[in-house]
């Protein structure tokens, strides 16, 4: 009698091959305990026994396969080897471009209700994507007429000079809201958080120390909680210790202190510095909450029309706060990453399909002797499954090596510390790619070694000819590795232009031979200008004394280090048109300045030490300046308005890039250092020092800090470094970038060229009997040759024109990264194009001689 539908249902649970062989068995058994007498307990008892008994024999065929497995794979250790390491390769690449995508992109940050912190900035009606700071009338009025909010702080970002612990040092941090550290839900790992008696003008000082400053300027005291030290020559009493992933707003924060706005904050609405976070109250959208902030900013500029004109808010969640660049590039790194394992799958397909091809005897032998389909099957996923394992063990590995390394693809912009972590969630991606990538290639070649094994298979040998259907497969599979390694290559090819363009752009400076340095003199001890005046001629005169110094100076901010302003200027009679922006690059020098970064002077002359406070007030401005405002005239002698003061233009010197080789910087107007009001805009005097030398730069480091230490044994300095290093800074982020899709595309280039070269190997040997027909009747080791190459360059070929077409559109979505080069570069394009030729004709080659090398008369009588 045949089995019922439950009961065979439940003889499913056991392997093929043990249904075959006791299933009619079982069946009988089970009929019999039924006649017995038995309803519902006999089939839950069933039910129970057959799930034991089923895991328990599934367990026992998979130690047989994996002893089984590994026996063999011990006898072919080559083989093991290469397995492993290209699946290490595809397996590593994809966990540390997962890592880097995860700890960027998805991962919450370390934020309580990290979901609902919103980013508020200052932004223009007419142009609503261009983000400003917040002026602290605007916060205070957006805080009080909104709903939306559960709170909303303020940040600044701050530096001082720490004083009394050692060598004076220049610490950078944030002045904070005694309600932002609540609002983000953090607590101090030591000691207790700011409150609103803190955040009062006038109040105590008070601070917290960021881990690594507790570390390295305290030693990590415990004893450090109502320390007293010196900022900026005032007191503060240290109340806490923040926790070492603590990183707001950015990780480059060595301590916080209360914010502390007077009256006299609020009066300006244009002194746009403060950094505004808010957190959504629950069930609150950010839709809902764009809507009453525009409501809000519409009222707020009917009442204050003038300094709010246009004013409107953008609202971005925090998690968001990523460059498009930045968040691109992370795409890119997963993209080329899978292309990476999409190869590396493919050749171990290709392998795995040789190897079950060349066991063809021993899988017919094993199948005449009762083994199914399905138990070969499983043996030979089981070993695929074992060398994935120790793929993925090995990849995990290089994966961790390779992470330090990513570091500066992490975005500064967001709140995180800067090396991504291999946590549990990347090493549960890394087992299931590992898995997945077991199935893709160890499955296929399964199946095909294992079909249609039957007496024929004894007598047959590893000849299958390179026209057949497996041959067609392992092409297919090589045409996907060329396609995707193409649209590797033109990935980084287009990188590898773009960074040679920006390293050809002139800076409109010298680099070379300038070494720098930041004192930044704190208030009240330097707020006249007299006294910042006298120190800057006391530490120039010694410099310039100095043996190989050629000149010296004074600036605000250096270029390229991103710091300074841009500023209105208004001249007399002309009146902007609509949406021009009428805005210069300021900064304070000192003379000499121009001289020593090696900037041209093109009319008129320096600013002098004669240009003092008591005297006209003049500017030297750069060329696009004077082109933009004066086309055609001579600057010279013309007057402005920058800075709340008239100007008269003294000199006309050559345009820098300020923001850097890849931006647009706005014309650029440099002001006397005399010329800066007592106690006007702490930060804005000169403070970066620059000189040039005939000498290294950096022998003068040592000289250069005893001059200043004698003038001043309390003034840090900070920032020091050749003003090449910062130019060079400019391409860092671009050479990582290249360095890592560069590196993705070696790899998928190298197992491309595997791929060939196997493909014609497998062939070759395959064919190894017509090749010596075709020589016996007369055919040249040359023309065998010939025949080879020809299969490799039209797989080239094929691969390369499907390639195209993902080049093309890999290129255009590379083309926010690209500067100065088309997303369609014809000479990338044609060197991608030519190193696929010539990796199709290397990996042909050695197939090739060994196909010439073939003697007729032996491989006649082998078969």
């Amino acid at each position: 009698m045949r089995p019922s539908w439950p009961f065979r249902a439940l003889l499913r649970l056991y392997p093929a091959s043990f249904r075959r062989e006791y299933g009619d068995e079982l069946w009988r058994v089970f009929v019999a305990r039924r006649a017995d007498g038995g309803g519902a307990a006999l089939w839950l008892s069933t039910i129970a026994d057959t799930m034991y008994n089923a895991a328990r024999v599934h367990a026992d065929i998979l130690r047989q396969d994996l002893r089984y497995a590994v026996r063999m794979l011990r006898r072919a250790p080559g083989f093991t080897a290469t397995v492993m390491l290209v699946a290490a390769l595809g397996i590593g690449a994809n966990a540390a471009a997962f890592s880097l995508t995860d700890y960027v992109l998805l991962r919450p940050l370390p934020f309580a209700d990290a979901g609902r912190l919103v980013v508020l900035w200052q932004s223009q009606a007419s142009q609503p994507t261009l983000r400003h700071e917040v002026s602290a009338a605007n916060w205070r009025d957006w805080k009080s007429a909104t709903t939306s909010f559960d709170g909303m702080a303020a940040a600044w970002t701050v530096s001082a000079n720490l004083v009394g612990q050692g060598e004076p040092e220049r610490l950078d941090g944030t002045a904070v809201s005694a309600d932002l550290l609540p609002l983000l839900g953090v607590q101090p790992a030591r000691g207790r958080t700011f409150t609103a008696d803190d955040d009062r003008a006038g109040a105590p000082g008070t601070v917290l120390l960021s881990w690594s400053l507790w570390q390295s300027a305290f030693a990590g005291d415990e004893s450090v909680l109502g320390h007293k030290v010196t900022l900026d020559g005032e007191p503060y009493v240290v109340i806490g210790v923040m926790p070492p992933s603590f990183a707001y707003p950015s990780r480059e924060s060595q301590f916080w202190r209360p914010l502390r706005l007077d009256n006299d904050a609020f009066q300006d609405r244009t002194d746009f510095r403060l950094r505004v976070v808010a957190k959504l109250k629950r069930g609150v959208s950010l839709a809902r909450a764009r809507a009453e902030l525009d409501v809000v900013s519409e009222n707020l500029e009917r009442a204050h029309p003038k300094e709010n004109e246009g004013v409107r808010v953008l609202a971005r969640f925090m998690r968001d706060e990523v460059s498009q660049q930045s968040r691109l590039l992370v795409l890119a790194l997963l993209g080329a990453a899978a292309c990476v394992l999409l190869i590396a799958c493919l050749n171990l397909a290709n392998l795995l399909l040789a190897r079950a091809l060349v066991r063809r005897r021993e899988l017919a032998l094993r199948a005449a002797l009762g083994a199914g389909p399905e138990r070969l099957v499983r043996q030979m996923v089981t070993e695929s499954l074992l060398l994935a394992l120790g793929g993925g063990v090995l990849g995990v590995l290089l994966a961790m090596a390779a992470l330090p390394a990513l570091t500066r693809l992490v975005p500064a912009e967001l709140p995180i510390a800067a090396t991504p972590e291999m946590d549990l969630r990347v090493l549960g991606v890394a087992a299931l790619v590992t898995v997945l990538a077991a199935l893709a290639f160890g499955v296929v070649p399964a199946l095909r070694a294992c079909r249609n094994l039957d007496a024929e298979g004894l007598r047959e040998g590893a000849r299958a000819g390179i026209g057949s259907r497996r041959a067609r497969l392992v092409r297919a599979v090589v045409v996907v590795e060329i396609c995707a390694s193409l649209v590797l290559l033109v990935s980084s090819g287009l990188l590898l232009r773009t960074l040679s363009r920006l390293q050809a752009r002139d800076p409109g400076f010298r680099a070379a031979g300038v070494m720098t340095m930041r004192t930044w003199l704190p208030w009240p001890k330097y707020e006249r200008t007299a006294d910042r005046a006298q120190f800057y001629d006391r530490v120039l005169g010694r410099a310039r004394a100095l043996p190989g110094v050629s000149s010296a100076a004074y600036i605000s901010f250096l270029p390229m280090a991103f710091g300074g302003g841009i500023w209105p200027v208004e001249l007399p009679g002309r009146v902007p048109a609509k949406g021009e922006q009428q805005t210069v690059s300021m900064r304070f020098v000192t003379p000499q300045l121009f001289a020593t970064l090696g900037i041209p002077l093109g009319a008129g002359r320096d600013v002098g030490e004669g240009d003092g406070d008591a005297q006209p007030k003049v500017a030297v401005v750069s060329e696009s300046f004077a082109q933009k405002y004066w086309p055609g005239q001579s600057a010279l002698g013309k007057r402005f308005k920058v800075a709340f003061a008239d100007r008269e233009v003294v000199g006309v010197v050559g345009d820098i890039r300020v923001r850097g080789l890849e931006r647009t910087s706005e014309p650029q107007v440099y002001l006397p250092y005399k010329q800066v009001p007592d106690g006007w805009l702490m930060f804005y005097p000169p403070k970066d020092l620059v000189v040039r030398a005939s000498v290294d730069p950096l022998s003068l480091v040592p000289a250069l800090r005893e001059v200043i230490r004698e003038i001043d044994p309390e003034q840090p300095i900070s920032n020091v470094r050749p003003l090449a290093d910062i130019v060079d800074a400019q391409m860092a982020p671009r050479r990582v970038q290249l360095h890592v899709i560069g590196t993705f595309a070696l790899l998928a280039f190298a197992l491309a060229a595997i791929g060939i070269y196997g493909l014609l190997s497998f062939a070759v040997s395959n064919r190894a009997q017509e090749i010596g027909v075709r020589m016996a009747l007369g055919a040249t080791p040359r023309s065998i040759v010939g025949l080879v190459l020809k299969e490799g360059l039209v797989l080239a070929a094929v691969g390369a024109v499907v390639g195209l077409g993902g080049a093309y559109a890999a290129g255009q979505g590379l083309r926010a990264l690209l500067v100065g080069v088309a997303a369609t570069d014809a000479a990338t394009f044609a060197a991608a194009l030519a190193l696929v030729l010539a990796m199709a004709i290397v990996g042909a080659a050695l197939p090739a001689w060994r196909a010439s090398r073939v003697d007729p008369a032996t491989v006649i009588r082998s078969d």
